[in-house]
């Protein structure tokens, strides 16, 4: 798999969104890690996960435990990944989600999640959400002394608007590594950031790039151009749709879910895929001539 970078540190083009492991509708644990074992064996080298993705509250850190269990019985190959995992997002009872942006909280997140990941650093860490009760300068700056403190190697940001970037890049000194937004052909309002991000030298990381929930499986039904450009190439219209995404950017890294091993894998394959520009005109605009 080809290379791209977050900071300095180089990671396969297309990574691993860990969520679908650990939420509603989850594999047993050996599917999951049979999972992640295969996204490894295909050149992936970045996990993203979350301490909020569980099911509920009493689950909560479920994925990264998991993420952590995978590395370490996968060996010494797990060298090289690098896994990037949130605070911010809060679940404060039963299935319910919400958000806690403060500096106090975040600080204390990030020291459960390194517990939890049973390492002494963490590759990079995001905030997951914006708290409209906290200045996002104040969230973020707590990023920052978690980075004065060697807690932390690189910090990120998510669910982000350009106004949000300029905030954290001031906040941070300009040691903002990556952004992490929503971005694929059926949602595509964070193209200006991904912009933004080019131009300042940051990382950014396309999450549910295959559509939300239940839309990756009938990609082609929902987009008739990914399945027109699909049989062109005899690939699946989800290699189709990361592939398009890698033309936005040498910056942009999509991070697909999975829950089997060989949807993780078909997904690794997209870089192979070569759009010619009249096919990634198509995507741009969303429709068949």
């Amino acid at each position: 798999m080809r290379e791209r970078r977050i900071g300095p540190i180089p990671v396969g083009e297309i990574g691993l969104g860990a969520c679908l492991m650990s939420n509603a509708g989850r594999p047993d644990e050996g599917q999951a890690i049979a999972t992640i074992h295969a996204a490894l064996d295909a050149g992936v080298s970045l996990i993203d996960t979350a301490d909020a993705y569980a099911i509920s509250d009493e689950d909560f850190g479920h994925n990264e435990l998991l993420v952590r269990r995978a590395l370490a019985t996968y060996g010494s190959g797990a060298a090289g990944v690098l896994v990037a995992t949130k605070g911010g997002h809060t679940r404060p009872g039963g299935s319910a989600w919400a958000i806690d942006g403060t500096p106090e909280y975040l600080k204390g997140a990030c020291r459960e999640s390194l517990r939890r990941l049973g390492t002494a650093t963490i590759g990079l860490y995001q905030l997951h959400w914006p708290d409209p009760r906290v200045p996002y300068s104040e969230s973020v700056g707590a990023l920052g002394e978690l980075l004065d403190e060697g807690l932390v190697e690189m910090v990120g940001i998510s669910n982000v608007d350009s106004t949000l970037i300029e905030i954290a890049l001031d906040a941070l000194g300009g040691r903002l590594a990556s952004v992490q937004n929503e971005l694929s052909i059926s949602m595509r309002s964070s193209e200006a950031e991904v912009s933004l991000c080019a131009a300042r030298d940051i990382a950014f990381l396309a999450y549910q790039p295959l559509g939300g929930r239940g839309s990756a499986s009938n990609l082609g039904e929902l987009h008739p151009v990914l399945r027109q450009i699909a049989d062109d190439h005899d690939v699946s219209p989800q290699q189709v749709a990361l592939a398009w995404l890698l033309t936005k950017g040498s910056n942009v890294i999509p991070i697909p879910g999975a829950r089997r091993p060989a949807t993780i894998v078909d997904s690794t394959q997209a870089g192979m895929v070569c759009l010619t520009p009249s096919e990634v005109d198509l995507l741009n605009r969303g429709h068949p001539d």
